[in-house]
């Protein structure tokens, strides 16, 4: 054998027979490997004891302990080397249950030395791509964490237990809370720490696609199926296959798609919109929604079949107004997460500009304070967010309030001096909760323009959920 000599790799050679003991040592000590060999597995197994190789060549048939029962030895306690098996013609269908075992591959006797040595550099590089996948798991383990749902109020203690109990299984999970809480979050953490984290999570807003183009979205089309349909193209449901397939606004999904949904989660099969050929796919299901489904299920406009389906492990997350405890906690950690976006020597906030921020009721939840985070950012020159880069970008709502949500007889100064809570509140309490929401999306859609997407933008909800509450508070676009 002339080939390139191979870089610290240790071959240990297993066999009762010495001439072929001898015949492999020269072989691959003249290729630059580090060899050493063995006649029996007692012998073996000393050697594995007694320093590491990355390689064992092994026997199948030995006296006393034989080469299948060495391998289950090796397997066990050094996972890491690759086993070649080496067998006769006669025992080939040993070899390859031997392979079912975890060895690598096996060679029959007698050998080509050409061959030998290609198996041996193949096994090398497999053993290479295995070490290197298994320090990037690692890697991955490490990271995966849900850092990003920041709080310790009682509310977000009992999320997080939740997605720690779910995220281990394979059950389909229900993400349940208003427009804004964070359920794709949540979602993502329930990915992030299970068995299918190494595939990809594949998310689809079923409030934002048009009932016509969702089933072709979902799953996929074949060429020439529609107008347009220039090529195959996988859909959502393909895509998550191994992984994880999450549906937003699961809600919104029309009567006849929901029947086809359900189907593909009974079966785990589907076809491809124009194709005849179903397709199996293996994926874990995460929904979503801010809708009441057990009304719409009483209503008949949702399936009680797929209410059930979809509904085996309900997660509730909390409305920001109701942790107010971490309303301060996540200002500050969006301030710290955009500071490193924007470059910006912002520090943090001011004791007043919090009491501000805790004091508000969120309507638009987490969304909607990082967005009034990102905007003061913008705005503050560097130190510390105060209340006038707060009240200069953030609609407060107060049914009698003035241009800045300053109202109630309050002076803006007053209140930037009592950080806009307490007395000096920029809102009624009497007020209720669906009253502070329609003011304070009227002021941001006047002060819009009547521009649907950029107030959808300031409030941090998307434009299907402020059509609805335009709908609901008979809010007209000026």
């Amino acid at each position: 054998m002339s080939h390139p000599p191979a870089e610290e790799v240790s071959i240990l050679i297993v066999d009762d027979e010495p001439g072929i003991r001898d015949s492999l040592t020269s072989w691959f000590e003249e290729d630059g490997f580090d060899v050493d060999n063995a006649g029996d597995a007692r012998a073996a197994l000393a050697k594995l004891d007694a320093r590491p190789f990355q390689i064992v060549l092994l026997d199948i048939k030995m006296p006393g302990m034989d080469g299948m029962e060495l391998l289950k030895r090796i397997r066990a306690s050094a996972p890491d080397v690759v086993v070649i098996m080496i067998t006769a013609f006669a025992s080939v269908e040993t070899a390859v249950q031997a392979l079912k075992d975890g060895a690598f591959d096996y060679v029959t006797k007698p050998f080509d030395p050409d061959d030998l040595n290609r198996l041996i550099r193949n096994a090398i590089r497999q053993r290479a791509l295995a070490l290197e996948n298994k320090a990037l798991k690692a890697g991955m383990d490490a990271l995966i964490q849900v850092d990003e749902i920041v709080g310790q109020s009682p509310a977000i203690s009992r999320v997080l237990e939740l997605v720690g109990t779910v995220s281990g299984t394979d059950a389909t999970v229900l993400v349940r809370g208003e427009t804004g809480t964070g359920k794709e979050l949540i979602a993502r953490a329930v990915h992030a720490n299970s068995p299918r984290r190494y595939f990809p999570i594949i998310t689809m807003n079923c409030g934002a696609v048009p009932d016509s183009l969702l089933e072709s979205e979902l799953f996929g089309h074949e060429r020439g199926a529609f107008t347009g349909a220039s090529h195959r193209r996988k859909g959502k449901l393909e895509l998550a296959n191994g992984g994880t397939l999450f549906l937003d606004e699961i809600g919104n999904v029309s009567p006849r798609m929901q029947m086809e949904l359900l189907r593909v989660l009974e079966t785990k099969r589907f076809a491809r919109v124009g194709g005849a050929t179903e397709v199996e796919v293996d994926f874990r299901l995460v929904c979503a929604t801010n809708s009441d489904l057990e009304a719409a299920v009483r209503e008949g406009t949702f399936r009680e079949d797929l209410y059930y389906r979809i509904n085996v492990f309900r997660i509730d997350l909390p409305p920001l107004r109701a942790r107010q405890e971490d309303i301060a906690p996540l200002a500050l950690h969006f301030v710290a997460s955009f500071r490193r976006a924007m470059g910006k020597e912002v520090d943090g906030i001011t004791p007043a500009g919090l009491k501000l921020l805790t004091a508000y009721p969120w309507p638009g939840n987490v969304r909607e304070l990082r967005n009034v985070i990102e905007r003061a950012m913008v705005v503050c020159p560097g130190g510390l967010i105060d209340v006038p880069h707060l009240r200069y970008q953030f609609p407060l709502a107060q049914p009698n309030g003035d241009a800045n949500g300053f109202g109630s007889g309050v002076e803006p100064e007053a209140a930037e001096d009592e950080g806009g809570a307490g007395e000096g509140a920029p809102w009624s309490s009497d007020d209720s909760l669906a009253d502070v929401e329609k003011v304070h999306i009227e002021r941001v859609l006047k002060a819009q323009g009547g521009n649907i997407s950029a107030t959808a933008r300031v409030l941090g909800v998307d434009r299907v959920t402020l059509y609805n509450k335009l709908k609901k508070y008979g809010i007209d676009r000026p």
